[in-house]
């Protein structure tokens, strides 16, 4: 078996390599990394072919079609000092760089981030999104991070590029001092000063940072169910009329069942009593129009004089003849004026009731006397 990879090395004629989903670099499996001068280098778009000699980046190829030969392999040749070309094999690792855009990769919050709001106090926030990127500088990305792996995929940086964008966000929604609440509106906002802040930190690596997306921004469940409740008591608008109108549709509600018994009766009562509190506020001209906290101050009237005191009628019964208006005393039988006798007190016959001398029917139950 080692003889005949040792035969397909001195026979490789083409190099090169299709991209699989996810990788970033890939080397060429050369049997004992031996490459034969001659042989085709087929770079396909968006990719870049590096030669490694002995631990040293020596050339590098863009896309196109190569017959590798000392004219077109200047540092490799320089290496090695090859003064005449020739056949045999050479050694040297080939890698294949993608640089085509890696999207859709997703970051996300590990933990909450700790904010101070305006109107909740101190808050924990939770954020997602996702991002895209790709190999800007194949030297640097092969000398800083790829290292001598034998192959590089999206899953060995993703984790430490995740942390540099969490930290640059939580840095800037800090520093914005957005409300809570208005945070839905600025994500695109943020993603833009995002990218612009860790733009160098991704050069410095040869990546690019092509696009970062913040997809949502979350408080916690606590406080979400205090923004719901603001925003019900927003939507309620005036709460005094409010309280008006819920009051006055109680009032409908027991007048509908009056088969309520003795408790809805009681509550139609309070209702009603209630309403007509406040129907009695609201019609005082002060108040008339104006909210209860923009009603102005009740101004102090000088108090009148009382008026003179008039006789009571209470102390006796008029006399019985129409034509004197003379009051009876309680120990008056007759009338001192025309000496009519005393009115007789009288009751209903039906219902008890106590009627007036004069009466021809009952004032309670409507019985002829």
């Amino acid at each position: 078996m080692g003889f005949m990879d040792f035969l397909r090395g001195q026979l490789i004629e083409v190099i090169e390599w299709l991209d699989e989903k996810g990788q970033l670099v890939h080397r060429f499996p050369a049997y004992d990394n031996a490459i034969k001068m001659g042989a085709k280098l087929i770079v396909r778009e968006s990719q870049v072919a590096i030669f490694v000699n002995e631990g040293k980046l020596a050339d590098i190829y863009g896309p196109g079609t190569y017959t590798l030969t000392t004219q077109n392999m200047p540092v490799l040749t320089a290496l090695n000092s090859w003064k005449h070309g020739f056949t045999s094999p050479f050694k040297a690792d080939v890698y294949f760089v993608n640089m085509s855009n890696y999207t859709d990769l997703k970051w996300g919050t590990t933990n909450p981030i700790l904010l101070r709001d305006a109107d909740f106090g101190m808050v924990r926030l939770r954020g997602f999104g996702n991002y895209s990127f790709r190999v800007g500088n194949a030297d640097i990305f092969m000398t800083d991070i790829f290292g001598t792996k034998k192959e590089f995929t999206t899953d060995g940086i993703t984790g430490h590029l995740k942390s540099m964008i969490v930290s640059s966000i939580t840095d800037i929604i800090g520093e914005s001092k957005t409300p809570a609440v208005e945070l839905a509106s600025s994500y695109e906002e943020f993603g833009e000063l995002a990218v612009q802040r860790l733009q160098p930190r991704f050069e410095a690596i040869g990546l690019i940072l092509s696009s970062l997306t913040i997809e949502n921004l979350s408080l916690p469940d606590e406080v979400e169910k205090m923004i719901d409740r603001r925003t019900s008591m927003g939507a309620l608008g005036n709460l005094d009329n409010y309280m008006k109108f819920q009051t006055a549709e109680a009032i409908r509600d027991v007048a509908n069942n009056p088969g309520g018994g003795a408790v809805g009766t009681g509550a139609g009562l309070g209702a009603g009593m209630a309403f007509g509190q406040m129907m009695g506020q609201m019609m005082q001209p002060n108040n008339v129009g104006q909210q209860p906290s923009q009603q102005q101050p009740v101004q102090q009237q000088p108090q009148q004089p009382a008026p003179p005191a008039q006789p009571s009628t209470t102390e006796g019964q008029a006399c019985t003849n129409s034509s004197c208006n003379h009051i009876l005393q309680p120990n008056e039988k007759f009338c001192v004026e025309c000496g009519a006798p005393r009115p007789q007190k009288r009751f209903c016959t039906q219902c008890g009731h106590e009627m007036n001398a004069n009466a021809k029917f009952c004032s309670e139950c409507g019985t002829p006397t």
